[in-house]
């Protein structure tokens, strides 16, 4: 007797870049996935300390019902977050989940010295929990071997797309561990020319001179940044003022970027209010559907 051929398992479809984009095809995302950098800046805008896990969380929890519904995706942490965030269904209906897989580890006095794939996020689980994609800070250092950030970078990317989930690398320049030689400008096309060819799905980049200088000169270098990356691209907002952060993204967007991936530029002045909750809504809500606006608009002009 002829063996009756079995039905092979239905799979959810692979995500796609676009399950994180807007209807125009840019990315406006927003990230709350900062840690013990987020600690610090309760602790400076004047919250008691110690600051408990539980204020960084409730943080993360309002920002993400407010704010997801205006971002295309949002970015969300393990370990302060993600759990609270699934159980109680924050994320907005249309606005991807992304997880950050990356384990920070402190040392020499900062909170993020060194980071590894956090193995305790598990793609599958994950994908079967609803997130479209994975986040990966890669930590650049012109005097430390690259082929130890490439094969990180490569077993990252292997294990997001065997669930089927897109991936996000994040490389940001750091000082050499030795020497006190540094050029920011120099290290971030470097480290676009090392991993701009990884086979990520998206690149997550910091801005070129920090937004800061004429619209012309700011255009030319992201032009030479998005040379070497070939793959969609966004900005981080790390490193410029709020206020010029849509500048910032007009110029990338001019010179081939798909918009951002951004938390400070939208919420970091809101961080110790004593309502967070309408500094959320009046502040930061506004500046992320202006955000928005201005990637359709970069996107119309293509």
């Amino acid at each position: 007797m002829n063996a009756i051929a079995k039905e092979p398992p239905v799979t959810a479809p692979a995500a796609r870049l676009s399950d994180l984009a807007r209807p125009s095809g840019g990315f406006a995302m927003l990230a709350i996935d900062q840690r013990e950098a987020l600690r610090l800046m309760f602790a400076a805008a004047g919250t008691p300390a110690p600051v408990s896990d539980a204020v960084l969380t409730d943080f993360k929890l309002q920002a993400a019902k407010l704010l997801s519904p205006h971002a295309s995706a949002t970015l969300v942490d393990r370990q302060f977050c993600l759990d609270r965030i699934l159980a109680e269904r924050v994320i907005a209906p249309g606005c991807g989940l992304i997880v950050a897989a990356d384990e920070f580890l402190p040392g020499n006095g900062i909170p993020v010295d060194d980071v590894r794939i956090d193995m305790a996020v598990d793609p599958a689980a994950m994908r079967a929990a609803g997130a479209v994609a994975l986040k990966l800070l890669v930590l650049w250092r012109a005097d430390e071997p690259a082929e130890a950030r490439q094969e990180m970078v490569a077993a990252f990317v292997a294990r997001c797309h065997a669930a089927g989930l897109v991936s996000i690398i994040e490389p940001v320049v750091r000082p050499p561990r030795r020497g006190a030689g540094f050029d920011r400008e120099a290290a971030i096309l470097a480290a676009a020319r090392e991993l701009g060819h990884s086979g990520a799905d998206l690149y997550k980049v910091e801005m070129p001179l920090a937004g800061k200088g004429p619209m012309p000169v700011l255009r030319d270098a992201c032009a030479r940044l998005g040379e070497r990356i070939a793959m969609p691209w966004v900005i981080l907002s790390s490193g410029v003022p709020a206020d010029i952060f849509g500048r910032a993204v007009r110029a990338a967007m001019a010179a081939g970027a798909s918009g951002f991936l951004a938390g400070r530029a939208v919420w970091a002045s809101v961080v110790g209010a004593e309502d967070m909750p309408t500094m959320l809504q009046d502040v930061s809500m506004p500046r992320l559907r202006r955000l928005g606006e201005i990637v359709d608009e970069a996107m119309a002009r293509r």
